[in-house]
C-alpha cells in the first residue's frame, strides 16, 4: 500500500539521520580536525570519536534528538496530497518508539508531553508544489541548543550590504558557545519577517561541497566565513579556528521599506536526509 510504504521510507530516513551524519559534514569535520591544534583539535577528535561509536552501535548522536523538521517537494501529480501532513506525523510517532528518539515536544503553558514527538504545529512540516509525479522529502532533526540562537534582524534598508553581514556576524558572536559549534550557518535575506527565517533554516541544509551558484553570494558566504572564524571562537566555543563549517544564503525580492535578515545555525551534529518517492510509494533515500 503506497501509505505505508511512504510512512516506512520516512521512519527510515529519520532512523538514518539519528545515527549519522552526511559525508559532507563528516568531511568538513576531519578537515577542520587537520587544521586545528590543542583543545581545539581534541574537540574535534572527541566529534569524530562520538560518530564513529553512534554509527557502531547504533545510538542517536547527541541525547537532544531535536525537533523533527520536514521540508517536502510535493509533485502536483503526485497520488498523495492533503494526506501527506497525516503520514509523517504518523511516521514521527513510529520513529520515536522504534529508534528511539527523545520525546521534545512539549506544551508551552502547562509542559504536558505526548511522549511521541507531536503536537500543535510538530512535527514541522512545510510543502512546496512542484511540478512532476514525484516527492522529495528532506527530514531535519533540529536541536534545541542550535536553534535557540536563531536571530531574525529588520535592518532599514539603507543599511545595505555593509548592515546584513554586520548582522551575520553579530549573530555568530552572540551564539557563542550554545550552538555547540563548529555549525553551519544559514542566512536569508529578504522576503518578509517568517520568510528570511525560512530561507535561513533551509539554507543550512545545502550540501557543504555544493557551491553557490551566484558568484557575488558565493564570495560574501566565504567573507563571512573567514570573519566569523577569525573571532577565535572555535569547536564548543572554547578557541580556535573553526566556528563555521560553512556560511551559506538564500534570499528573496522584499519590500522597499524593509530588509529582513534571518539567521539560522545546525550545531556539528548536523542529522538531515533526503529522500525521492516515486507515484507508487517506493524511495531511495539520497542522504545520507
Amino acid at each position: 500500500m503506497i501509505e505505508e510504504r511512504i510512512k516506512s521510507g520516512i521512519v527510515d530516513m529519520m532512523e538514518r539521520a539519528a545515527f549519522r551524519v552526511p559525508d559532507d559534514v563528516l568531511n568538513a569535520l576531519k578537515r577542520a580536525a587537520e587544521e586545528e591544534s590543542g583543545v581545539a583539535k581534541s574537540n574535534l577528535m572527541a566529534i569524530l570519536k562520538n560518530l564513529d561509536e553512534a554509527g557502531r552501535l547504533r545510538l542517536p548522536i547527541c541525547q537532544d534528538t531535536g525537533t523533527p523538521t520536514f521540508f517536502v517537494e510535493l509533485g502536483e501529480d503526485f497520488p498523495i496530497r492533503a494526506g501527506i501532513y497525516n503520514l509523517i506525523t504518523e511516521a514521527v510517532r513510529e520513529a520515536t518508539r522504534k529508534v528511539p528518539l527523545r520525546p521534545n515536544s512539549v506544551n508551552p503553558w502547562t509542559y504536558e508531553n505526548p511522549g511521541d514527538n507531536t503536537g500543535r504545529f510538530v512535527p514541522v512540516i512545510h510543502v512546496d508544489i512542484v511540478p512532476g509525479d514525484r516527492m522529495r522529502v528532506t527530514y531535519l532533526a533540529k536541536g534545541g541548543g542550535s536553534e535557540n540562537v536563531s536571530q531574525l534582524f529588520m535592518l532599514p534598508p539603507v543599511a545595505g550590504l555593509k548592515g546584513i553581514k554586520q548582522a551575520v556576524v553579530n549573530a555568530a558572536y552572540n551564539a557563542g558557545t550554545q550552538p555547540c559549534p563548529p555549525v553551519i550557518i544559514g542566512v536569508g535575506v529578504g522576503g518578509s519577517a517568517d520568510i528570511a527565517m525560512k530561507l535561513a533554516k533551509k539554507a543550512t541544509l545545502r550540501p557543504l561541497n555544493e557551491r553557490n551558484p551566484d558568484e557575488n553570494l558565493r564570495k560574501i558566504e566565504e567573507e563571512l566565513k573567514e570573519k566569523i572564524n577569525s573571532m577565535g571562537i572555535g569547536p564548543m566555543g572554547l578557541g580556535g579556528k573553526t566556528f563555521a563549517l560553512a556560511v551559506h544564503i538564500e534570499w528573496a525580492h522584499k519590500h522597499p521599506a524593509s530588509l529582513p535578515v534571518g539567521v539560522s545555525m545546525l550545531c556539528w551534529a548536523a542529522r538531515k536526509s533526503i529522500a525521492d518517492f516515486l507515484p507508487n510509494g517506493e524511495f531511495r533515500i539520497v542522504v545520507p
